[in-house]
């Protein structure tokens, strides 16, 4: 794949919830088509359960079902976990919607931390989801988990989408979306 400067790029992201009193009820997801880094084209959406096990299937019919479909040819998720404990099997999504697929992460995951919980919460399971996505690699300040694209497309598509933030616009600009439908403002943090 050739990073050209207005690819169509879908950024995801969840709105915000409480993980208390939502446990087992649904959390809105949010899909931004951006031509590059530069034009929101459009906008997707979808809900996954809270600490679910979901959040896959939901992005792949989501993804399957748009009229953007086409155009698209990268898909960035805001971290591995949508709603919560809700993992994402980035394998079985590039495989599904066959358009590479990166999960972007301002910190280097806990990973002991995260399995740990996991377990005391019963889905040690979903540890090879986590897994199966590989080690997450450093680009600058970010790091990234991919499945479809080589190093060097990576960090062209991070320097064609970083334009306002360390985070990539399509993800950051799904993060306002979420939050401010969620909470009646936005609010920052992607």
């Amino acid at each position: 794949m050739k990073v050209k400067r207005y690819m169509r790029i879908l950024g995801i992201d969840d709105a915000p919830f409480n993980k208390f009193e939502d446990k087992g009820k649904n959390v809105l997801v949010v899909g931004t088509i951006f031509r590059g880094g530069d034009f929101l084209d459009g906008l997707i959406s979808t809900k996954v359960r809270v600490d679910g096990r979901n959040a896959t299937r939901k992005l792949i019919e989501m993804i399957n079902k748009s009229k953007f479909k086409p155009q698209l040819r990268v898909v960035m998720l805001d971290g591995i976990a949508l709603g919560g404990f809700n993992i994402v099997d980035i394998e079985k999504l590039w495989k599904a919607i066959s358009i590479p697929v990166m999960v972007v992460m301002r910190k280097y995951p806990d990973f002991a931390e995260m399995f740990h919980a996991l377990d005391k919460l019963g889905m040690g399971w979903k540890k090879k989801l986590i897994d199966k996505a590989g080690e997450p690699e450093k680009f600058g300040r970010l790091y990234v988990q991919s499945k479809g694209l080589k190093k060097e497309q990576i960090n062209e598509i991070l320097k064609l989408c970083c334009k306002r933030s360390i985070i990539p616009e399509p993800i950051r600009v799904a993060h306002i979306i979420a939050s401010g439908i969620v909470l009646g403002e936005s609010r920052g943090g992607a």
